[in-house]
Formats: C-alpha cells, structure tokens, sequence
C-alpha cells in the first residue's frame, strides 16, 4: 500500500483505534457513532464505495497479513494493522474479511430535498432491524426507488450491519429523516405522492392491480418486521397494497416483500 502511512497496534486499549471498539454492541456503537459523526464500514468493496460516494476517510483497521494486499486507501488517513487476534479483541469479532475503515458522515438532505428529487419513494415506519434496512437499501437501489424517507424509530442506515448488508448501496440512494412523524406522510402527499401502505389486510389491493394513477408517483409504506405500519400509517394511506400470498403463507420478510415490490412499481421502465 505505497504511501499509506501504517500503524501497528498490539494493544488493543489504544486510544488511537477507539474508532473501532466493541463493534458488536449496538447500544454502545449508536450512542457512539453518530455523536462522533463516523460510520464503519467493513470490506474492500464497501470501503471502496464509500469512497467513490465522496465519504472521507478518518482511518483503517486491517489485519497485518493483509497490509501489502490493499489498494486505494487515501494517504492522509493512518491504516492501523494488527494480528488477528488483536482485531478481535478491538472489535469483538473475527474480523473475516480482513479490513475495516471508519468515515466520516455527511450531512443528510431534508425531507424537502429528497421529495424535490425523487419519482418513486420508500417510507418505512419504525424499520429497527440493520440487516432488513440494509438489504431494503439494496433492493432500493438496484430496483429502481429513487430515495428513503425514514422515521424516527427507524435503524441507522450507516450502522456497520446495515451497510455490510447493503454492499454499499447506502451510498447510492438518498435517504433523509422524517422528524414530525406521521405528519410527514402528509406532506409527502402534499408534494405529489401517493401513499401505498403494505399489509397483509385481507381488503388491500394487490399491487400488480394498482391503476396508472397510483403508480406515477408512488410511495411505498413499510412498517416494521411483525407489527407492521401503525394504525396512524394505515389511515393516512390512499391505498392499501399486497402482495398476493399462496400455500396459506400470510406474508414475507419486510426486506423481500419490499423487493419484490419495488420490482413491480418500477417494472413498466423496462430496465
């Protein structure tokens, strides 16, 4: 790695890869990260998205055997190396795929920004699990949905599992926070959507039946694995969509039920 300046560590208590401890605790990395303004990413793919994104980077954790492997880290920023099992003892975890970087976050776009920009729309309502966020931010990005509105109860798309499971497409597709929740889903129709509530309701409309009008501009409601969107979410819905089941199975996974949705909402582009 020609002009990248390596450290390495075999303390794991040293202050200089705080960055990196206890990664396998949410309560601490969530009370830790976004005060911090960094994220962790974990991965040579990953990392590289991040930085073809324009995320800074603050620094890299690697395993020592994998130092001479590395290519295009930046070289303002340290690489930290060590021993397997010092990075386990840091993080927490074996860290199997041999790299790990932490970047700096960037401001987000508001609600207003993203809905300025955005022709097809997911909204997801107390979404708290990082590996169903991460893998709806994939589906989003390779299905055509254009950004992500969330609410407050919502996971932190840049949490470590979240972006691991994404490969990156966090990156990709624009997200903000929805502060005033659900009066955020009235604005949201305001400003030209229509409001799809997914449920398993025996009175919802299958999607593959939803008219021309709904389908222009739509804004797809996800609510949380088991509980589903609230009662407030549902009532403020112009539509209640499904996907229709078979073999007495009520329903799927949020992050594949969202797949598959978005596949059909974008499927007359032909792509």
């Amino acid at each position: 790695m020609p002009g990248v300046p390596v450290v390495e560590i075999t303390n794991p208590e040293d202050e200089r890869i705080a960055d990196y401890r206890a990664l396998t605790d949410v309560e601490l990395r969530s009370r830790w990260e976004p005060p911090n303004g960094l994220f962790i990413a974990e991965g040579e793919r990953v990392i590289g998205r991040a930085l073809r994104a324009g995320y800074r980077l603050r620094s890299a954790l690697v395993d020592a055997k994998r130092v001479d492997q590395l290519s295009g880290l930046p070289p303002e920023a340290p690489c930290y190396a060590g021993s397997p099992a010092v990075l386990e003892s840091i993080t927490g975890f074996h860290v199997h795929r041999g790299v790990l970087a932490s970047f700096h976050r960037r401001a987000l776009p508001d609600l207003d920004e993203v809905l300025r920009h955005a022709r097809r729309l997911v909204v997801c309502e107390g979404l708290n699990t990082h590996t169903n966020l991460g893998a709806l931010f994939r589906s989003a990005a390779a299905l055509g949905m254009d950004a992500v509105v969330l609410s407050p109860t919502c996971a932190d798309p840049l949490y470590r599992r979240a972006v691991r499971v994404s490969m990156g497409e966090v990156f990709a597709v624009p997200y903000a926070w929805a502060a005033a929740w659900p009066a955020a889903l009235a604005t949201i129709r305001t400003a030209g959507f229509s409001l799809l509530a997914m449920t398993p309701a025996p009175d919802a409309i299958p999607l593959q039946r939803l008219g021309a009008d709904l389908r222009s501009r739509p804004a797809l409601l996800l609510g949380a694995e088991g509980p589903g969107l609230t009662t407030a979410a549902l009532a403020a819905a112009d539509a209640r969509v499904a996907i229709p089941m078979r073999r007495g199975v009520d329903s799927l996974n949020v992050a594949t039920a969202a797949a598959v949705a978005f596949w059909e909402l974008s499927r007359a582009d032909g792509c």
